[in-house]
Order: C-alpha cells, then structure tokens, then sequence
C-alpha cells in the first residue's frame, strides 16, 4: 500500500512539479535545461564500471570534492558519474570538477525513471552525500544489485521528526541502504532511532576540503578593489530574510562608515532581491559584476557571483554566517574557520550542529541571538586586533583537529560495497 500510494502521489504531483521548474526557470533558467533527464533519459555515454556519487547541490557537492580525488585513486578503472538536483549545484561540479567526472540530474523517485537511470549507467555502486533518500530509487538500485550507502550523513531533531512523521516510507528508503556513515554519534543515534541498521561514524568530510590555490591571490584582489583601509565584514550564503535583518541592524547600530558590509546571497536568483533591499535603506550599494573600484562612500556590497566564495572569506577581517540567523540551520562555518577568519553565528546551526559547537568552544566561533547582536559582536571584534588574531588561529587549529573524514569514509565505502556485494 505505501508503494502504491507512493507512486500514485508521484503521479498526481508531476504536473505540478513540471510547472515549478518552469517557475524557477524564470529566474534560474538550468531549471529547464535536459529535463529528460530528470525521467531517465540521458545521452550516450561510454560501457565502463562507474561509482554513482548524489550531490543535491552546492553544499553536497564541494563536500563531494575530497571524496571523488579519494575514490578516484583507490578505483582508477572507473568512472565518476556525479548526478545534482539544482543547477548551483551542477555549476559547482562543472567548476570544481570539470571533465574528470560525469554528470546528470537524478531522475525524479518515479519506478520507470529510476530504472533508466540505473539501465543507462550500470553503476557498481552509489553514495549519496547528506540526507537525500529517495525510497524507489534505494529499492530498484537493491533490484538490480547495486549498492548503495548514505555518507557524510547528517539528520538533525528537526528533520529526524519529519522522517518519524511518515514511517512507513522512513522504513521502505532506509531498509535499502547497505550503510551509513554518520558524521556524528548524535546523527548516527538519530538513524538507528528510525530504523537504520549498519551505522557507523566516520566524521565530517567538508573538514578536509582543499582551500583552492588561488584563493589567497584572490582575496587579495577582493580586498584591494573594496579598499584596503577599510573593514570588510563579510555575510557569506545568506538565506532568504537574513538580509534585510542584517541590514536593518546595519541602519540602526552605529557601525563606523568604514566598515564595508559584502552580503553573498546564497542563491543566485536572489542577487537582484538583495541590492534592492539594500538600496530602499538609503544605502549607496555596489555590485562584484560591476568590476571597478568600490567607491569610499559605499556601504554594501552585494556578491553576485557563484564560485567565488572562498576569495570573498579570504578578503574578510571576519565572517557573519549566513542561514544562521533564521531557521535555516546554518550554511558551511568550517569554509571559514578554515581560512582563518573569525566567525559569528546567529541561533540557528542544526545543520552544522557539531561543526559550530566545536568551533564555539575552541574559541574561533561566537554565537549571538540576533543580527543586531551580530553586528555589534562584530564591531567589538573588529576593534580588538589581538582577538581577531587569536579568533583566526583558533579556527585553523580546530579545523586541522577535524581532518581526516575522507579517508576513514573511503576505506568504510570500499568495505561496505564488498560486504554487500558478498552477500548477493
């Protein structure tokens, strides 16, 4: 019954879904682009062994990163098919990883597409990064033989009470998954709570993700282009809401005229939005499209670019974290920890959960209740050069502390695929 109700519910919804790809097409037009895929239908592609990687979209797949150089190296004979739900997410791959991978959207959780997927591709195994289950999916990828484990995963209360809210589906994805590899104890807890079996812990992959090696070169040109004798206050991947909160306490705080406050939206559609927002509040706003020099008189600088947003930390004399300051539970604060910049988190961090309360206790990382705390928490900072210093040293320090999740995760894929693989 849940399967039929399952798919019946897939089938009544995909008009509608069709209608809101079209939608956000409008203001992210890769929303549209090879949609067949998205029901299983691909362009040829070579008759080789690959491994299957999921990344949902941006975050997911810069975490993939690490562990595509490590699969890479331990299987040379196969393959990487990296497969996204949202063209950020696919940009990001193209970026990062160029032609060294493969990629596709993941079909929609419909039996037919899934089974095109798996018929086009043969993969010898999957993981997918995070928390993206998709139930038809997991059960045909058990059909036909092919292994499949959830890794670097993470479940917060929050979505771990979503999960319990529908148990039957919970059980029906879960129980067609070889494995799991928990970030945490409490994630890993989490999961055997809903069913899972086969946890285990292996830690936090996006430890180990490179600094790019032009980041530094970067920056500096960053900074050289906001002003040199300025203070750069990033809000790095803020969330719809955020901004308009960070800019109020903007208007309202006597910050000094010389602090330069650059808000990076997450989500490239919402560049425009965001410059609107700042320029109803009488603010003189600049844009890193325009590519000139930001005027002295500037106050905002709004980042509307994608790949960038290691060079916009690196310019940083500290970091206001985005989705942190709503209930979005937080973007990536490791990104900046790990350039040595210190960080300011708002009360929202489920989703990093054990990222900021280590950082907060190794003294790189403060947590504040709002965005006017945020911004008069980065004024105190700001003037105390000792503790900026001291801030950022202790960010890399608990950041190298951390490292080493990839490779314990590599050697955990190897072996779970070949117990499953022994087991038929």
């Amino acid at each position: 019954m849940t399967r039929f109700v399952y798919a019946l519910v897939w089938a009544v919804a995909t008009p509608f879904v069709l209608a809101r790809l079209w939608i956000r097409a409008r203001k992210l037009p890769g929303y549209m682009e090879r949609v067949g895929e998205r029901f299983g239908h691909y362009d040829p592609v070579p008759d080789a062994p690959r491994i299957w990687i999921h990344a949902v979209s941006v975050g997911e797949t810069r975490a993939a990163a690490p562990l595509v150089e490590a699969l890479s190296k331990s299987h040379p004979g196969h393959r990487i098919l990296v497969t996204h739900m949202t063209p950020t997410g696919r940009a990001t791959g193209e970026e990062i990883f160029g032609d060294r991978v493969e990629r596709a959207w993941l079909p929609y959780d419909m039996g037919f597409a899934a089974r095109r997927f798996l018929r086009h591709y043969r993969p010898q195994m999957g993981v997918i990064l995070e928390t993206e289950l998709w139930p038809r999916l997991l059960e045909e990828c058990r059909a036909q033989g092919v292994p499949v484990m959830l890794a670097n995963a993470r479940l917060s209360e929050r979505s771990a009470r979503r999960y319990a809210r529908f148990p039957a589906i919970a059980r029906w994805a879960l129980a067609n998954l070889d494995g799991i590899a928990a970030q945490t104890v409490a994630d890993a807890q989490r999961f055997e709570h809903l069913g899972a079996r086969d946890v285990a812990v292996t830690g936090n992959v996006k430890f180990d993700q490179a600094v790019p090696p032009d980041t530094a070169q970067r920056g500096r040109e960053f900074r050289e282009r906001f002003g040199t004798s300025r203070a750069i206050w990033v809000a790095g991947s803020t969330r719809e809401g955020e901004e308009a909160l960070l800019l109020d306490a903007l208007a309202a705080e006597q910050v000094p005229a010389e602090v330069l406050l650059v808000i990076v939206p997450r989500h490239p559609q919402r560049f425009d939005e965001v410059a609107q927002l700042a320029a109803a509040r009488g603010f003189t706003v600049a844009r890193r499209s325009d590519a000139t020099p930001v005027d002295a008189r500037t106050r905002v600088v709004v980042g509307d670019s994608m790949g960038e947003m290691p060079a916009y930390y690196a310019a940083a004399d500290l970091v206001l974290m985005g989705g942190s300051f709503l209930e979005y539970g937080s973007q990536n604060l490791i990104e900046p920890c790990a350039l040595g910049k210190p960080v300011i988190v708002g009360p929202s961090t489920f989703n990093f959960e054990q990222a900021a309360d280590g950082a907060i206790a190794a003294g790189a990382t403060v947590r504040v209740p709002d965005a006017r705390a945020a911004l008069a928490q980065a004024a105190a900072i700001q003037r105390d050069a000792a503790r900026r210093t001291a801030m950022g040293e202790k960010g890399l320090a608990f950041v190298a502390a951390h490292r080493g999740a990839v490779d314990r995760l590599a050697r955990w894929i190897g072996e779970t695929a070949s117990r499953a693989r022994a087991r038929g």
